[in-house]
Parts: structure tokens; C-alpha cells; sequence
């Protein structure tokens, strides 16, 4: 391969690469001018390859969609890590996507070397499939969403909030983010100058602006961000159980943030819990070794009775 050949295959591999590209950093990675990089450019163009130039002190190049799809260039590792998401892809619920996975996956396979199609399967078979999630999330949306969180464009889309109510936001967004089995998006808020977690299923009509923006950085990693603010977002309730404990022990045993406990008699008391979610009020009063009786909430009655449903048909032998 000459010098030239190998240049335009390095080039593509960046341009492929979901960002603007500034020709002087082209230049830079290529070890070229950046007139031999114009003059690249339009080599790939005469090959079917759409990229696009923008001017600005955020411009560059990138690849865009064209009228159809010219070849991809990946290299061993991408092809493995591309083969293994589809798998995945196909066994996640993405509305729509798990039937274009597999065909993709099809496709994949059938250039794959056979050492690397070895390594696939080994990767696949040490990664079990997860449980299904809660909600669908639309395809479209998804792409949508991840493209401009790529390229730095501000979108605008309907949410709707738990009870159902659609409001219009314009932002930025920033990360995709899978928290337990639900997709969310984090992006800075334009309207209200903030950062927000939005789930993806409740999100309808997105659609880019158009508009890019410098990137913004939020104020921790995205991941750790979306698990604190779910949690600090989750309803928290006080919980109301009889103990089958004395209250001196029942207070040892709940140790800091016990709550108010009152004697009931030498053998039992009333708490009374400090606010918590549901899910850690039922591990304290399980924890605490003794039998007891929930008066309320009727989330947390609702929510133990179903736990006992699954740990008995988990400890209850076939019939």
C-alpha cells in the first residue's frame, strides 16, 4: 500500500469517529499539511464518501449520511467490540432494534476472520443476557439523542413527568446513561440553567436544532450523577411497624436514624421510621431478626408482600 493509500485509510478511520475534526488536528495526527488534507478530503468525496466542511472556530470536517452507505474501515478491535454490542442489542429492549441487530450482526459475520469470530463467541458466552427492562425505548429517539450528544447540538423534545405531563425542552445533551434496567439521558437544561435526568421512554419528538455548542462538563461523572440525583429524586415514605422486639434492643439493632420507638410491653414495641425509600425500609426491618408487623405505608405493605412472594418460590421446591 503506497504512501497515499494508507494516508486517505488513516484519515477515514478518523473522520468515522462521531466529531468535528479541525484540519489543523487532522493534520497533526496524518503528519501532512493541512493542504494535503483539503486535497484528501476531496479524494474521499470523489469516493463516495460525504464529508462535510463548516467553518467557525468550532468548525472542521466530518462524515455525514450520504445516499447510501459507503464502506466502513475497522480495525480488529472494533469489529469485535461492534460484533459483541450487537448481541447484546438484539437480547435489550430498544423498540424495534432487536430484529436490525441480529441482520447487522449476520451481516458482520459473515467478513469476520475466523479469529476473531472465535473471539466473539468466547465473549458473548461469558456475558449472560440481563433481565428485560421496564419500558421500551424508541430506536429513533435513541439515535437521535446520541448524535447530538456527539456532535454538541442542542435538541428539543417533549417530556413527559411521572404523572403524565408533557412539557417542551430545548437542551444540551451530554450523556446516554443505563441505570438498573431503564435508559437515561443527562443534558444541561437551557431553560431552566441546570442539569437534568430525563428517562428516554417518557421523551417523544426529539429532533435536532441544528445548533452547536461548546461542550459542557457536568458536575461529576455522568454515570455517578444519574445514580445520585435517581436517588435523591426516589419518594421516601415513614414507615409504622410493630416489632417483636423490647424497644432498648429494637433501637441497638436500627442503630443511627432509628427513629421513635414506644414500648408496647416488655416484648414489643411501635416504630415509628425516619423517611427512606421503600426498598430500604423493607432491608432494615428484614435485617433486624425479629418477626414484625407493617401498619404502614401501603406502598411498603404492597412492596413486602411481593418480597415474601418471591423469596417462598425461591426456597419452595418443583412440584
Amino acid at each position: 500500500m503506497n504512501d497515499t493509500s494508507g494516508r486517505l485509510l488513516r484519515l477515514l478511520s478518523l473522520l468515522q469517529t462521531p466529531r468535528e475534526w479541525p484540519g489543523s488536528e487532522l493534520a497533526d495526527r496524518l503528519q501532512v499539511t493541512a493542504r494535503t488534507v483539503r486535497r484528501d478530503v476531496d479524494r474521499l468525496r470523489e469516493l463516495g464518501y460525504p464529508v462535510q466542511a463548516t467553518m467557525g472556530a468550532h468548525g472542521g470536517y466530518r462524515l455525514t449520511a450520504g445516499k447510501a452507505m459507503p464502506p466502513l474501515l475497522l480495525d480488529d478491535e472494533e469489529a469485535v467490540a461492534i460484533a459483541v454490542g450487537l448481541r447484546a442489542a438484539a437480547r435489550q429492549p430498544v423498540a424495534g432494534i432487536a430484529e436490525a441487530s441480529l441482520r447487522a450482526l449476520a451481516k458482520l459475520q459473515q467478513v469476520l476472520p475466523p479469529r476473531l469470530g472465535r473471539r466473539v463467541s468466547t465473549l458473548t458466552a461469558a456475558t449472560p443476557p440481563t433481565p428485560a427492562a421496564a419500558s421500551l425505548v424508541d430506536a429513533t429517539q435513541l439515535t437521535v439523542l446520541a448524535a447530538a450528544a456527539s456532535a454538541n447540538e442542542r435538541v428539543r423534545f417533549n417530556y413527559r413527568n411521572h404523572h403524565g405531563v408533557a412539557t417542551g425542552r430545548i437542551v444540551e445533551p451530554h450523556r446516554l446513561v443505563v441505570v438498573g434496567r431503564r435508559w437515561y439521558l443527562l443534558a444541561y437544561d437551557n431553560e431552566r440553567a441546570d442539569w437534568r435526568t430525563f428517562r428516554i421512554d417518557r421523551i417523544e419528538k426529539a429532533q435536532s436544532t441544528g445548533t452547536r455548542v461548546p461542550p459542557r462538563q457536568p458536575p461529576a461523572d455522568a454515570a455517578a450523577f444519574v445514580t445520585t440525583r435517581l436517588y435523591d429524586l426516589a419518594p421516601v415514605f415513614r414507615a409504622v411497624a410493630t416489632l417483636a422486639l423490647p424497644a432498648s434492643q429494637a433501637a441497638t439493632r436500627l442503630g443511627d436514624y432509628a427513629g421513635e420507638l414506644q414500648p408496647l410491653d416488655d416484648g414489643t414495641c411501635r416504630w415509628h421510621s425516619v423517611e427512606d425509600t421503600i426498598d430500604w425500609l423493607a432491608v432494615r426491618l428484614t435485617l433486624l431478626g425479629c418477626d414484625f408487623t407493617v401498619h404502614q405505608p401501603v406502598e411498603l405493605i404492597d412492596h413486602m408482600r411481593q418480597l415474601g412472594t418471591r423469596i417462598t418460590r425461591a426456597v419452595t421446591p418443583d412440584t
